[in-house]
């Protein structure tokens, strides 16, 4: 009869490294330090016998799935690509799975229906700990996770109130404050429009702040009717400017909030004549790849989001091993400028 690849048990190879088994344990899980004569025994036995155990025996044996979970409320957009390279570059590297669950939905829970939270598709029952994205679980399941003391950091939201949960964003209000400070101070702009992400956002929010700091900076006043709302969606973007050109609203620049709105704004001015930057100067937030191919290159600031999800991942990982992680980590962000603000960007040192 034919033995079969990995028939040998933990007992086998506690048997011949003359050991026992609860150092093998202790070496698969790495939980305890081992001598470096025991270790090298260990490993000599392990592949003589050609053991590698098995996923969910380690599991069970440690009390741990060796997976870290992220949630997100979408998965559509080249913003989530670099982030979740960062993410995978420390799971891989630390010996995580790494599980994605989406919460975006089109259609309505129904009454007789679990809702997504009450599903939980990742929780502590199938991860070692959580990297959430804004939005994309409610404050009741925070505080749940929080009760359990179960790792979690958080991505671009800050926690609740009470709640000390680490969480990782960038400098969006100092971001957004450059980009208008350049328009005005730069291009001598006076009636700018600020293009809102979705409801709610914590990242749009800290970039109208700084929207409006640089009005009152420069001592323009605050039209409401120049704040519009695009979701970060390009045709949502487009829809709004179209709707502000119909209206007959004037405006010499955009800030688009993000780098996708900045596509249908474009795209809205070009059908109503208006030439970039000749006639309205625009600006973005993020620094897409697609950012450098429009027509004209797009001036925006540029997020280090791949930088966001591998400190996140940092973050967690501590946690998980039961060290400490800090609670509040702000990365810097850049402006950079490429002709759709007017500027010459070889002598404006962009990219």
């Amino acid at each position: 009869m034919t033995t079969s690849r990995n028939a040998s048990t933990i007992r086998d190879v506690a048997r011949l490294a003359g050991v026992s088994v609860a150092t093998i344990s202790r070496y698969l899980n790495n939980s305890a330090p081992l001598s470096a004569d025991t270790a090298e025994r260990v490993l000599a036995a392990m592949t003589e016998l050609d053991f590698s155990p098995h996923p969910a025996a380690r599991s069970l044996a440690s009390n741990k799935t060796y997976a870290i979970g992220l949630i997100l409320n979408d998965i559509g957009g080249e913003f989530y690509t670099p982030m979740l390279r960062g993410i995978e570059s420390i799971t891989s590297a630390e010996g995580f799975d790494l599980l994605i669950h989406s919460t975006k939905t089109n259609q309505p829970v129904k009454a007789n229906h679990y809702s997504p939270l009450k599903r939980r598709p990742l929780s502590e029952n199938n991860t070692d700990g959580l990297l959430i994205f804004n939005d994309a679980v409610d404050e009741a399941e925070l505080t749940r996770l929080k009760k359990l003391n179960f790792p979690v950091v958080l991505i671009h939201q800050s926690p609740p109130k009470e709640l000390e949960i680490p969480m990782v964003t960038i400098e969006n209000q100092s971001g957004g404050q450059q980009v208008v400070d350049h328009f005005i101070e730069e291009h001598g702009c006076k009636r700018i429009v600020f293009m809102q992400g979705p409801p709610n956002n914590e990242d749009s929010k800290a970039r109208e702040k700084g929207y409006k700091l640089s009005l009152k900076k420069h001592g323009l006043p605050f039209d409401p009717e120049l704040v519009v709302e695009g979701g970060f969606e390009s045709a949502q973007a487009h829809a709004a400017i179209m709707g502000m050109i119909y209206k007959g609203i004037s405006f010499d620049a955009i800030f688009t909030g993000d780098d996708d709105n900045a596509i249908g704004v474009l795209q809205a001015l070009n059908e109503s004549g208006k030439r970039v930057p000749e006639d309205v100067l625009i600006a973005g937030f993020d620094d897409s790849l697609f950012a450098r191919i429009l027509t004209p290159p797009l001036t925006t600031v540029r997020a280090p989001n791949e930088l966001v999800g591998a400190e996140a991942t940092r973050q967690l990982v501590n946690l998980i091993r039961g060290e400490s992680a800090t609670l509040r980590t702000v990365l810097p962000v850049e402006m950079i400028i490429r002709r759709s603000c007017g500027c010459n960007p070889k002598t404006q040192g962009g990219a």
